[in-house]
C-alpha cells in the first residue's frame, strides 16, 4: 500500500486507465468490423491517451525518474522511460485512426489497423502500469519526504 500523495494520485490514474483499457480490449477484441457503438469508447480512449502521454508521462519523466536515478534506480527509470517511448510510438500512429473512427469516417481497412494497434497499446499499457505499480509507486514512498511529496502532488494536480 502506497502512502505518498503522489503515489496515490498516480495509482488512481493507473486504475482508471486499466478499467478503460479492459473495456477497449473487450470491445475491440470481438469486433471484426467497424462497430458504430464503439465510437464513444474510442473517443474516451483518445482523451485518456492524450492526457496520459502528455501529462502523466511528462510528470514521471521530468520529476520522478531523475529522483529514481539519483537514488540508484536508474536502470528501472530508464526501462520505464523506454516503455513510455514505445507507447508514444503506437499512440502517435493510432490516434489519427481513432479520430477517424470517432468521426465515423474510417473505412474497413483502417478499422482493422486501428483495432490491431489499439490491442497492442492495451497490452503495452497494462504491462507498463504493472511495472510502475510494483516498482515506481512503492519507491516513491521512500524517495519523497513529506514536503516534496506535497509539493509534487500540488504541481501535478495543477497541470
Amino acid at each position: 500500500m502506497t502512502t505518498s500523495q503522489v503515489s496515490r494520485l498516480l495509482d488512481e490514474e493507473h486504475r482508471n486507465l486499466l478499467t478503460l483499457l479492459g473495456k477497449v480490449e473487450q470491445a475491440l477484441g470481438r469486433a471484426t468490423r467497424i462497430a458504430p457503438d464503439a465510437s464513444s469508447l474510442i473517443a474516451t480512449l483518445v482523451g485518456a491517451l492524450e492526457l496520459d502521454i502528455n501529462r502523466h508521462f511528462q510528470f514521471e519523466e521530468e520529476l520522478l525518474f531523475p529522483r529514481m536515478a539519483d537514488a540508484g534506480d536508474g536502470g528501472m527509470a530508464a526501462l520505464l522511460f523506454e516503455e513510455h517511448e514505445a507507447i508514444r510510438e503506437v499512440a502517435t500512429e493510432m490516434l489519427p485512426l481513432a479520430r477517424l473512427a470517432v468521426q465515423g469516417t474510417i473505412d474497413e481497412v483502417r478499422w482493422g489497423t486501428l483495432r490491431t494497434m489499439a490491442l497492442e497499446l492495451v497490452e503495452r499499457q497494462v504491462a507498463h502500469i504493472q511495472k510502475e505499480t510494483m516498482a515506481l509507486l512503492p519507491l516513491l514512498d521512500d524517495l519523497l519526504d513529506d514536503d516534496t511529496d506535497r509539493e509534487l502532488a500540488f504541481a501535478y494536480a495543477a497541470t
